[in-house]
Protein backbone atom coordinates (compact mmCIF):
# COMPACT_ATOMS: atom_id res chain seq x y z
CA UNK A 1 0.00 0.00 0.00
CA UNK A 2 1.60 3.32 -1.03
CA UNK A 3 0.51 6.83 0.51
CA UNK A 4 -0.09 9.49 -2.40
CA UNK A 5 0.40 13.28 -0.58
CA UNK A 6 -1.20 16.33 -2.86
CA UNK A 7 -1.43 19.62 -1.82
CA UNK A 8 -5.16 21.56 -2.26
CA UNK A 9 -4.24 25.06 -3.12
CA UNK A 10 -0.92 24.74 -2.03
CA UNK A 11 2.29 23.30 -3.06
CA UNK A 12 3.79 20.38 -0.84
CA UNK A 13 7.53 20.52 0.13
CA UNK A 14 9.42 17.76 -0.16
CA UNK A 15 10.58 17.69 3.12
CA UNK A 16 6.78 17.37 4.74
CA UNK A 17 5.86 14.35 2.22
CA UNK A 18 9.25 12.49 3.59
CA UNK A 19 8.14 13.24 7.43
CA UNK A 20 4.02 12.30 6.09
CA UNK A 21 6.16 8.25 5.05
CA UNK A 22 7.93 8.50 8.67
CA UNK A 23 4.74 9.71 10.47
CA UNK A 24 2.27 6.90 8.89
CA UNK A 25 3.16 3.80 9.94
CA UNK A 26 1.87 1.44 7.08
CA UNK A 27 2.77 -1.81 9.05
CA UNK A 28 0.78 -0.81 12.09
CA UNK A 29 -2.26 0.90 10.02
CA UNK A 30 -2.32 -2.69 7.97
CA UNK A 31 -2.01 -4.92 11.04
CA UNK A 32 -5.46 -2.76 13.04
CA UNK A 33 -6.72 -2.57 9.41
CA UNK A 34 -5.91 -5.95 7.14
CA UNK A 35 -7.94 -4.70 4.00
CA UNK A 36 -6.87 -1.47 4.04
CA UNK A 37 -6.09 -0.38 0.12
CA UNK A 38 -4.81 3.16 -0.21
CA UNK A 39 -3.88 6.23 2.19
CA UNK A 40 -4.02 9.84 0.93
CA UNK A 41 -2.73 12.66 2.91
CA UNK A 42 -4.13 16.33 1.80
CA UNK A 43 -2.69 19.24 2.55
CA UNK A 44 -4.54 22.78 2.02
CA UNK A 45 -3.82 26.05 3.43
CA UNK A 46 -6.52 28.65 4.82
CA UNK A 47 -5.26 32.19 4.06
CA UNK A 48 -7.09 34.15 6.46
CA UNK A 49 -4.92 35.99 8.56
CA UNK A 50 -7.24 35.94 11.57
CA UNK A 51 -7.33 32.13 11.42
CA UNK A 52 -3.16 31.62 11.52
CA UNK A 53 -3.73 29.26 14.34
CA UNK A 54 -5.30 27.04 12.36
CA UNK A 55 -4.41 27.56 8.77
CA UNK A 56 -2.60 24.40 7.83
CA UNK A 57 -4.96 21.91 7.46
CA UNK A 58 -4.45 17.64 7.24
CA UNK A 59 -7.00 15.55 5.75
CA UNK A 60 -6.07 11.66 6.05
CA UNK A 61 -8.34 9.55 4.13
CA UNK A 62 -8.07 5.59 4.35
CA UNK A 63 -10.03 3.29 2.01
CA UNK A 64 -10.40 -0.13 2.00
CA UNK A 65 -12.50 -3.19 1.62
CA UNK A 66 -14.73 -1.90 4.66
CA UNK A 67 -15.68 1.58 5.83
CA UNK A 68 -14.00 4.39 4.69
CA UNK A 69 -11.67 6.30 7.76
CA UNK A 70 -11.15 10.08 7.36
CA UNK A 71 -9.35 12.26 9.90
CA UNK A 72 -8.32 15.63 9.53
CA UNK A 73 -6.77 18.67 11.92
CA UNK A 74 -5.68 22.12 11.74
CA UNK A 75 -2.88 24.07 13.12
CA UNK A 76 -0.59 26.63 12.82
CA UNK A 77 1.97 24.74 10.84
CA UNK A 78 1.88 21.26 8.62
CA UNK A 79 3.40 19.27 10.78
CA UNK A 80 1.20 19.70 14.00
CA UNK A 81 -1.69 19.53 11.90
CA UNK A 82 -0.23 15.80 10.53
CA UNK A 83 0.46 14.52 14.45
CA UNK A 84 -3.47 15.48 15.37
CA UNK A 85 -4.48 14.03 12.07
CA UNK A 86 -2.50 10.86 12.65
CA UNK A 87 -4.01 10.91 16.49
CA UNK A 88 -7.22 10.76 15.24
CA UNK A 89 -6.85 8.11 12.13
CA UNK A 90 -5.03 6.00 14.95
CA UNK A 91 -8.25 6.62 17.56
CA UNK A 92 -10.68 5.76 15.06
CA UNK A 93 -8.15 2.57 13.63
CA UNK A 94 -8.30 1.25 16.89
CA UNK A 95 -12.39 1.51 17.46
CA UNK A 96 -13.12 -0.37 14.42
CA UNK A 97 -10.56 -3.01 15.58
CA UNK A 98 -11.83 -3.35 18.53
CA UNK A 99 -15.40 -3.27 17.22
CA UNK A 100 -14.41 -6.35 14.80
CA UNK A 101 -12.73 -8.18 17.65
CA UNK A 102 -15.84 -8.06 19.63
CA UNK A 103 -17.60 -9.35 16.54
CA UNK A 104 -15.74 -12.47 16.34
CA UNK A 105 -15.96 -13.07 19.83
CA UNK A 106 -20.36 -12.64 19.76
CA UNK A 107 -20.20 -9.20 21.66
CA UNK A 108 -23.28 -8.43 23.66
CA UNK A 109 -24.34 -5.67 22.40
CA UNK A 110 -25.22 -2.14 23.93
CA UNK A 111 -27.85 -3.16 26.73
CA UNK A 112 -30.59 0.02 26.81
CA UNK A 113 -30.90 2.26 29.84
CA UNK A 114 -34.20 1.17 30.77
CA UNK A 115 -32.85 -2.63 30.79
CA UNK A 116 -30.02 -1.79 32.69
CA UNK A 117 -32.31 -0.11 35.45
CA UNK A 118 -34.87 -2.49 35.15
CA UNK A 119 -33.80 -4.66 38.50
CA UNK A 120 -33.62 -1.41 40.35
CA UNK A 121 -37.17 -0.12 39.35
CA UNK A 122 -38.27 -4.31 40.11
CA UNK A 123 -36.32 -4.10 43.60
CA UNK A 124 -38.10 -0.17 44.53
CA UNK A 125 -41.93 -1.77 43.69
CA UNK A 126 -41.12 -3.70 46.73
CA UNK A 127 -40.38 -0.79 48.47
CA UNK A 128 -43.21 1.68 50.02
CA UNK A 129 -42.89 5.18 49.13
CA UNK A 130 -42.56 7.36 52.18
CA UNK A 131 -42.99 10.93 52.63
CA UNK A 132 -40.60 13.20 52.48
CA UNK A 133 -40.25 16.46 54.53
CA UNK A 134 -40.75 18.56 51.64
CA UNK A 135 -43.65 16.36 50.97
CA UNK A 136 -42.05 14.69 47.83
CA UNK A 137 -43.25 10.94 48.17
CA UNK A 138 -39.63 9.31 48.36
CA UNK A 139 -39.49 5.90 47.30
CA UNK A 140 -36.26 2.78 48.00
CA UNK A 141 -34.57 1.93 44.89
CA UNK A 142 -32.55 -0.71 46.08
CA UNK A 143 -29.38 1.35 47.54
CA UNK A 144 -30.89 4.31 46.30
CA UNK A 145 -33.59 6.79 47.39
CA UNK A 146 -35.85 7.97 45.15
CA UNK A 147 -38.20 11.58 44.97
CA UNK A 148 -40.99 12.12 43.20
CA UNK A 149 -41.80 9.98 39.89
CA UNK A 150 -39.22 11.14 37.50
CA UNK A 151 -36.20 9.65 35.90
CA UNK A 152 -33.88 7.70 37.60
CA UNK A 153 -30.41 9.11 37.38
CA UNK A 154 -27.65 6.24 38.24
CA UNK A 155 -24.68 8.15 38.05
CA UNK A 156 -23.60 11.61 37.69
CA UNK A 157 -19.91 12.79 36.63
CA UNK A 158 -18.64 16.35 36.77
CA UNK A 159 -15.27 16.96 34.77
CA UNK A 160 -12.94 20.71 35.52
CA UNK A 161 -12.96 21.90 31.56
CA UNK A 162 -10.88 24.13 30.52
CA UNK A 163 -12.70 26.25 27.26
CA UNK A 164 -11.03 25.05 23.93
CA UNK A 165 -11.67 25.69 19.92
CA UNK A 166 -13.54 23.06 17.99
CA UNK A 167 -10.89 21.24 16.48
CA UNK A 168 -9.57 20.62 20.35
CA UNK A 169 -13.16 19.23 20.46
CA UNK A 170 -13.06 17.01 17.84
CA UNK A 171 -9.86 15.64 18.56
CA UNK A 172 -10.55 14.88 21.92
CA UNK A 173 -14.17 13.32 21.08
CA UNK A 174 -11.72 11.15 18.29
CA UNK A 175 -9.10 10.39 21.30
CA UNK A 176 -11.64 8.99 23.32
CA UNK A 177 -13.35 7.06 21.23
CA UNK A 178 -16.36 8.60 21.65
CA UNK A 179 -19.40 9.84 19.44
CA UNK A 180 -20.31 13.02 20.97
CA UNK A 181 -18.49 15.27 23.33
CA UNK A 182 -19.39 17.85 25.72
CA UNK A 183 -17.09 20.90 26.13
CA UNK A 184 -16.79 24.87 26.64
CA UNK A 185 -16.60 26.78 23.24
CA UNK A 186 -13.58 29.44 23.65
CA UNK A 187 -14.60 31.64 21.34
CA UNK A 188 -18.43 31.77 21.96
CA UNK A 189 -17.84 31.11 25.78
CA UNK A 190 -20.79 28.78 25.99
CA UNK A 191 -21.46 24.85 26.78
CA UNK A 192 -21.56 22.66 23.55
CA UNK A 193 -21.45 19.30 21.82
CA UNK A 194 -19.85 18.09 18.98
CA UNK A 195 -21.15 15.02 17.45
CA UNK A 196 -20.55 12.67 14.81
CA UNK A 197 -23.06 12.50 11.92
CA UNK A 198 -23.65 9.73 9.59
CA UNK A 199 -20.72 9.15 6.65
CA UNK A 200 -17.61 11.95 7.66
CA UNK A 201 -19.33 14.68 8.83
CA UNK A 202 -19.55 16.50 12.57
CA UNK A 203 -22.29 18.43 13.83
CA UNK A 204 -22.05 21.06 16.76
CA UNK A 205 -24.58 22.16 19.28
CA UNK A 206 -24.27 25.12 21.07
CA UNK A 207 -26.43 25.97 24.23
CA UNK A 208 -28.18 29.15 24.69
CA UNK A 209 -29.84 30.19 27.67
CA UNK A 210 -33.40 31.65 26.81
CA UNK A 211 -34.36 34.67 29.18
CA UNK A 212 -38.36 33.89 28.47
CA UNK A 213 -38.18 30.20 28.82
CA UNK A 214 -40.07 28.75 32.02
CA UNK A 215 -38.21 27.09 35.10
CA UNK A 216 -37.89 23.50 34.39
CA UNK A 217 -40.44 21.98 36.82
CA UNK A 218 -38.91 20.72 40.30
CA UNK A 219 -39.57 17.66 42.26
CA UNK A 220 -38.87 14.84 39.71
CA UNK A 221 -36.55 12.14 40.90
CA UNK A 222 -33.24 12.85 38.91
CA UNK A 223 -34.49 16.26 37.95
CA UNK A 224 -31.62 18.43 36.75
CA UNK A 225 -31.23 21.48 38.68
CA UNK A 226 -28.71 24.83 37.86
Amino acid sequence: MDIVVKGRKTEVPERFRKHVAEKLNLEKIQKLDGKAISLDVELSKEHNPRLADRCDRVEITLRSRGPVIRAEASASDPYAALDAATSKLDAQLRKHADKRHMARRGGRTAMSVAAYTAPLATMGDEEEAEPAANGVPTTKAGPLDVQGEGPLVVREKTHAASPMTLDQALYAMELVGHDFYLFVDAERNQPSVVYRRHGYDYGVIYLKEDPSAEEAPTGAGGALRR
